[in-house]
């Protein structure tokens, strides 16, 4: 058990490494003492070939981070920063994207460079990475919609593959499928159905639009119906002058 007084230390380390470093890379003893730490324990997930046990080791792992990560944020101009950019990909591995997001956040206001083992931009693994993991929640689940709606805003006007976009409003549209609201639901299906006509959603803006459609004419005869009737036109038996 980390006792409060060392987890304070390490927030404080790190607060002041990410001030020193200013927009550089990274350095100092905070800094290379998680680093170490880092490929500890990436060596020890790459030992590991089962998924689901990759996930039951970052979930462990993760809150030795904590401290560093929040330091990091209090302080940090802008390095550039191996561990701060694979704890935010691992929170969204365990599933953990509101928890990612604060770095997400940074990363994007300082368009830090998630590192050359990477073949993606910040952005593109951003977007990918958290609508895979939306996609693969159960249809009546909407628990990742507002950590979605905020990284598609986060991402905005910044250049991927239309693919990885398309699925992210596709996991977007899930999300307010999942929580009854249909006509923004039919907007991130169709915005993802633009950038990637393969991406599967074509059933899902059907039935939606015929569903709308049919909600609209309904409420219109109700509408109708609910118009009073007008009184006959009464002749005018006046006498002409």
């Amino acid at each position: 058990m980390v006792s409060s007084l060392r987890k304070h230390y390490e927030r404080i380390t790190a607060a002041q490494a990410a001030a020193d470093a200013g927009d550089e890379v990274m350095h100092g003893d905070a800094y290379h003492l998680m680093q170490a730490q880092l490929w500890e324990d990436y060596r020890r997930l790459k030992s590991v070939q089962s998924v689901e046990r990759k996930i039951e080791i970052k979930r462990e792992i993760l809150p030795n981070y904590s401290e560093y990560v929040a330091g990091v944020l209090e302080a940090g101009r802008g390095a550039e920063d191996e561990v701060l950019m694979r704890i935010m990909l691992w929170r969204i591995d365990v599933g953990d994207i509101t928890g990612a997001l604060p770095i997400a956040r940074y990363a994007m206001q300082h368009q830090l460079d998630p590192g050359e083992q990477f073949q993606r931009s910040t952005p593109a693994i951003l977007a990918e990475e958290s609508a895979d993991q939306a996609l693969a929640l159960t249809d009546d689940d909407d628990s990742l919609l507002e950590a979605l709606i905020e990284i598609n805003e986060l991402i905005e006007g910044r250049d991927m593959h239309d693919q990885i976009r398309a699925k992210l409003h596709k996991a977007i549209g899930n999300g307010y499928r999942a929580c009854g609201d249909m006509p923004d639901a039919l907007t991130h299906y169709q915005r993802a159905f633009e950038l990637n006509d393969r991406v599967g959603v074509k059933q899902d803006i059907d039935r939606i639009g015929k569903a709308l459609k049919k909600q609209a004419e309904e409420a219109g005869q109700q509408d109708q119906a609910a118009q009073p009737d007008q009184p006959d036109p009464q002749p005018n038996n006046a006498q002409p002058g």
